[in-house]
């Protein structure tokens, strides 16, 4: 049996997401993964049957834009489009890092990851 993974790495946006209201005026620089697995279904040149990585870009990009105080919303946000469109997932995976956090000490990043598994 095969497994086939459909990933993004890496999607630069600048967003406005944060617990205190100075995130909201000035926003941070994000970077969004999101990794699903699926049996794959017959003909692999057939778009229809496999998950489009333009529409999880989609779907990334739209989340973004939406400011919440917390990313632990933000993934699950995604997560949740994501298996409503493709439900024949398997597993799923959303990551987001917050590029230097706005807090004392010198922080590469921080990340909130929510993964996903079929039963």
């Amino acid at each position: 049996m095969y497994i086939q993974t459909v990933a993004l790495r890496d999607v630069r946006c600048h967003a406005f997401h944060g617990f205190y209201p100075e995130e909201h005026l000035i926003g941070c620089n994000f970077i969004v993964d999101a990794e699903v697995t699926f049996k794959p279904k017959g003909d692999t040149e057939n778009i229809e049957k496999t998950v489009n990585y333009e529409v999880l870009n989609q779907i990334i990009l739209k989340e973004m834009k939406q400011t919440q105080k917390m990313l632990e919303t933000v993934v699950t946000n995604i997560l949740e489009q994501v298996k409503a469109l493709y439900p024949f997932i398997l597993t799923a995976k959303v990551g987001i890092r917050k590029m230097n956090p706005p807090m004392p000490g010198e922080i590469g990043h921080s990340f909130v990851e929510l993964s996903y598994k079929a039963d």
